[in-house]
C-alpha cells in the first residue's frame, strides 16, 4: 500500500463533510453532514455517523482507506471537524456541564494571563489535548454491501481495519465511568498538565513537566483533579458466534466488544446483535504486560450495535406493517391462518398451533399494589414418540425474537438460573444470567423436561409464577427478572402414554409444577386410516420438495409473522365489566365438573381462573384490539377443554358417542322444563366444552330434522317437541 499524504486526506475529508448532499423530497439537495455539524456546534448533538455509502459515492479510494485504516481516519475526521466546527455555530451555546464551565474558565485566564500571545497561551509540554476540547463522537457505519465475518474468522490482518460480526450478547458488563483525559495540578507552580488515556489502565504522572519547575528544579508533585478530568461511559460485551456458524466438533468462539460513550446501552444478555467496529490489540502495562509476553488480547472498539433477528440477516422492527401487509394478516379467518402458519410443514395439531400462537402474543401482566400477576403463557406438550414435539419447539425458537433452547439432561440449575463469575476486567464478583435470565421478555423452550433432574426442576418454579429468579451466593443477595414464557415438551413416564394407567402415573410431574402450566396438551398417536394415510402422504411431500403440500390456506412468511406478533404485544387489552359475571359463572362450573367426575383430571384451581384470562387477553391482542370480547373467552375456554380432554381418552366403557350426540347431551342438560333453550346460551355451552361453531350449528340443524326440537323465526330459542 503507498504511503499517504494525510494533509492531502484532510482536504479531502473536509470537502466530504461540506459539500456531500442527497436529493431531498422536494427536489432540493439535502446536505446531510452539514445538517448534523450544525446540531453538533449547538450542543443539540453528540455523534456523527459517517455512512460509508457516501463516501463511497463521493470518493471510493477514500472509502477504501477508511476501511483499511479506520483507527487512523477515525482521528483525522476528529481534526477537521474540530477545526470547521466553528464555522457551523450560528448561536451562542449555554454550558451543558462542569466540563463545559472548567475549559470556558481555563481559556479566558490563559488569554488573561498572557494577552501578548496571539493564540499560544500554553507551554507546549502542558497544552490542553484535543481529545479533552471536543465534545462530539465519531462512528462509521458500514458499506451495506460488506458481508459479516464469523468471529473465527477475524485474525491478525484485520487489526486496525472496520470489521462487522454478528452473534449473540452473553455478557453485559455495567455502564461505568472511564478515563479519557486526566488533569492534574502541580503543588509548587499551580500549573496544570494534561494526559490522555488510550487503554483500560495507565501509569499517573508525578512530576510536574511545566517550564517553571524545570528551570527551578523545584520537583512539584502532580495531584489528579477529577473535576477537570474528562470521562465516556464504557462498557464491555461479550458475544457469542452463532451455532450455524460453528464447524463440526467445535465449540462456540467469543469476542470482547469495548463500547464508549454513545454507543453502550444498546444490546442486553440474549440479544442478536450485528456489531460493526475496529478490531485492536489490548495493551497492557508492568508486570501484566511481562508476564503476557509476546501474545496479545484483542477487543473490537464498537461503532455500531444493531439488533437483529435470530435466523435472518434483518434489522429487528426495522419498519412499520405497511397497509398491504396488515390486509395480508387480517384477511378471511386470519386466526386460522395465523396458527397454520406456525410449523406449515408440520401435519395437523391445529389446536396445538393456535395455543403456540398465543404464547408468542402473551397475555398482560397486571400489578395490583406491590403483586405481581404474570401474563407470560406457560404450555408443555406432552407425548409420544414421533409426534413433531421437538419440531415444534425448533419452530417457535427461531419464530421468537427473543428465545433461547435447551434440554432436560444438558441443563443444570445454575445453567437455567445465574451462575457466579468472577469479571475478567475489574475482578468483582458478578452474576452471569442462565437460559431463562437470558430469555428474559422472550420464550425459553426445554425440550425432554421429563428427564431433568428433580433438584434441577425445582428452579424452575419460581420462574413460571413469580417471574423472577432469587440468588443468595457468594454475598449477592439479589432477585433478577426471567419475565419468561416456558415452552416445555416432554415424552409420558412409560415411553408411550399408557391408557391403563390414571393421569398422574403417565405423567409423572409434581402437582405444584403442573398447576403453574396454563396448558398441557396430550399428543397421542393413535391409529387411524384416514389420518395416517393424509399423514404419510404429507410427509413424503416435504421430504420431496422440501415445502409443505399446497393448501387452501397460504403461511405466511416468518418475517411478517415476526413484526405482527411485536405489533400485537404493544396492546394492552382489558376485560370489560359484564364478562366478568360470564368469567366467573364458567369458572364455578369447571370446578364443579371437576369435584363431580369420578376419573381422574388435572387439577383446576385459581390458576386455571388466570389462564382463561391470560389465553382470552392474548386473543384480544391478535386483533389488536383493546377490550376482551366473549367470543375471546369462548375460545380460551374451548382450547382449556382441549387440552383437557386430550389428557382423557375416549377409553370409557359402553358406546363411544360421536361428537353430535355429545352436542345433544349437552344442550338437553340446559332445559330447565319449560322445554325451551336460549340459541345463544347453547351455543357458548358447546364451545366452552371444546365443540366449533360449525359442528354446533350443523348438530342444531340435524336434529332439527329430525323434529327433535325446532328454532323460532327469530334465531334466539330452542323449542323441544314433546
Amino acid at each position: 500500500m503507498p504511503p499517504r499524504d494525510y494533509s492531502a486526506e484532510k482536504e479531502k475529508i473536509k470537502t466530504f463533510l461540506a459539500e456531500f448532499y442527497l436529493d431531498g423530497d422536494d427536489g432540493g439537495k439535502d446536505f446531510v453532514y452539514g445538517k448534523q455539524l450544525v446540531d453538533i456546534a449547538h450542543r443539540d448533538q453528540v455523534s456523527l455517523v459517517i455512512d460509508l455509502d457516501h463516501v463511497q459515492d463521493h470518493d471510493a479510494d477514500l472509502c477504501d482507506a477508511i476501511v483499511e485504516n479506520t483507527r487512523r481516519y477515525a482521528g483525522l475526521f476528529g481534526d477537521v471537524v474540530h477545526e470547521i466546527l466553528p464555522d457551523y455555530k450560528e448561536r451562542e451555546v449555554t454550558n451543558k456541564d462542569t466540563l463545559d464551565v472548567y475549559i470556558e474558565h481555563r481559556l479566558l485566564m490563559e488569554q488573561r494571563l498572557h494577552p501578548e500571545q496571539n493564540g499560544i497561551t500554553r507551554d507546549a509540554r502542558n497544552k490542553y489535548p484535543p481529545e479533552l476540547m471536543r465534545r462530539f463522537e465519531i462512528y462509521f457505519k458500514a458499506l451495506s454491501a460488506v458481508k459479516h465475518v464469523s468471529i473465527r474468522s477475524v485474525k491478525a490482518n484485520h487489526i486496525g481495519k472496520l470489521v462487522s460480526v454478528k452473534g449473540i450478547v452473553t455478557r453485559a458488563a455495567e455502564v461505568k465511568p472511564m478515563m479519557q483525559v486526566a488533569t492534574y495540578t502541580c503543588d509548587q507552580c499551580g500549573a496544570e498538565t494534561y494526559q490522555p488515556v488510550n487503554s483500560t489502565s495507565f501509569m499517573p504522572l508525578l512530576s510536574c513537566p511545566s517550564q517553571e519547575c524545570t528551570t527551578n528544579k523545584s520537583g512539584g508533585r502532580l495531584y489528579l483533579q477529577t473535576r477537570g478530568s474528562k470521562f465516556v461511559k464504557f462498557q464491555e460485551l461479550k458475544i457469542q458466534e452463532h451455532s450455524d456458524q460453528v464447524p463440526v466438533g467445535n465449540i462456540p468462539r467469543s469476542m470482547s466488544i469495548f463500547c464508549r460513550g454513545e454507543v453502550t446501552r444498546q444490546a442486553q444478555p440474549g440479544d442478536h446483535v450485528s456489531v460493526t467496529g475496529i478490531f485492536l490489540p489490548l495493551f497492557k502495562t508492568g508486570f501484566k504486560q511481562m508476564a503476557q509476553g509476546l501474545l496479545s488480547d484483542t477487543y473490537l472498539e464498537a461503532h455500531r450495535i444493531i439488533r437483529m433477528n435470530k435466523t435472518e440477516d434483518d434489522e429487528m422492527d426495522a419498519e412499520e406493517l405497511t397497509v398491504e401487509e396488515l390486509q395480508q394478516v387480517a384477511e378471511n379467518d386470519f386466526y386460522e391462518k395465523l396458527a397454520s402458519s406456525i410449523a406449515p410443514e408440520i401435519f395437523g395439531h391445529e389446536d396445538v398451533k393456535k395455543a403456540l400462537l398465543l404464547l408468542l402474543v402473551g397475555g398482560v401482566d397486571r400489578s395490583p399494589k406491590g403483586m405481581k400477576i404474570r401474563g407470560s403463557i406457560n404450555i408443555c406438550l406432552m407425548g409420544d414418540p414421533g409426534v413433531a414435539k421437538s419440531q415444534l419447539l425448533g419452530f417457535i425458537d427461531r419464530l421468537a425474537p427473543r428465545s433461547q433452547y435447551t434440554t432436560g439432561r444438558g441443563s443444570s440449575g445454575v445453567g437455567l438460573t445465574a451462575a457466579v463469575m468472577r469479571d475478567t476486567i475489574t475482578g468483582e464478583v458478578t452474576l452471569e444470567g442462565g437460559a431463562l435470565v437470558l430469555a428474559d421478555q422472550g420464550v425459553c423452550c426445554i425440550d425432554e423436561f421429563d428427564k431433568m433432574m428433580d433438584t434441577d426442576r425445582t428452579a424452575i418454579h419460581e420462574v413460571m409464577e413469580q417471574q423472577t429468579i432469587s440468588i443468595a451466593k457468594a454475598g449477592i443477595m439479589t432477585s433478577l427478572n426471567a419475565r419468561v414464557s416456558i415452552l416445555a415438551a416432554a415424552n409420558p413416564a412409560y415411553g408411550r402414554y399408557n391408557p391403563k394407567k390414571s393421569v398422574e402415573q403417565n405423567i409423572q410431574l409434581p402437582a405444584a409444577l403442573l398447576s403453574r402450566f396454563d396448558l398441557l396438551w396430550l399428543i397421542q398417536d393413535k391409529p387411524d386410516h384416514e389420518n395416517d394415510l393424509n399423514l404419510a402422504r404429507h410427509i413424503t411431500y416435504v421430504h420431496q420438495y422440501n415445502v409443505q403440500p399446497p393448501s387452501h390456506i397460504s403461511p405466511l412468511d416468518m418475517k411478517l409473522m415476526r413484526r405482527y406478533i411485536s405489533l400485537c404485544k404493544r396492546k394492552t387489552p382489558v376485560i370489560p365489566k359484564a364478562l366478568t359475571d360470564f368469567i366467573t359463572g364458567a369458572y364455578i362450573e369447571m370446578r364443579k365438573d371437576a369435584r363431580n367426575k369420578t376419573k381422574d383430571t388435572t387439577f383446576t384451581s385459581a390458576r386455571t381462573l388466570l389462564a382463561i384470562l391470560r389465553l382470552s387477553t392474548a386473543l384480544a391482542r391478535l386483533r389488536l384490539a383493546d377490550v376482551v370480547e366473549q367470543a375471546d373467552v369462548n375460545e380460551a375456554m374451548r382450547l382449556m377443554e382441549m387440552s383437557k380432554a386430550s389428557l382423557n381418552p375416549s377409553n370409557d366403557q359402553g358406546r363411544p358417542r360421536n361428537r353430535a350426540d355429545a352436542i345433544y347431551a349437552l344442550i338437553k342438560g340446559l332445559d330447565d322444563g319449560d322445554r325451551a333453550v336460549k340459541y345463544t346460551e347453547a351455543v357458548e355451552r358447546c364451545t366452552r366444552e371444546g365443540f366449533k361453531l360449525k359442528e354446533i350449528e350443523d348438530c342444531i340443524g340435524d336434529y332439527e330434522e329430525l323434529n327433535v326440537w325446532q328454532v323460532n323465526k327469530k334465531h334466539n330459542k330452542i323449542l323441544f317437541v314433546s
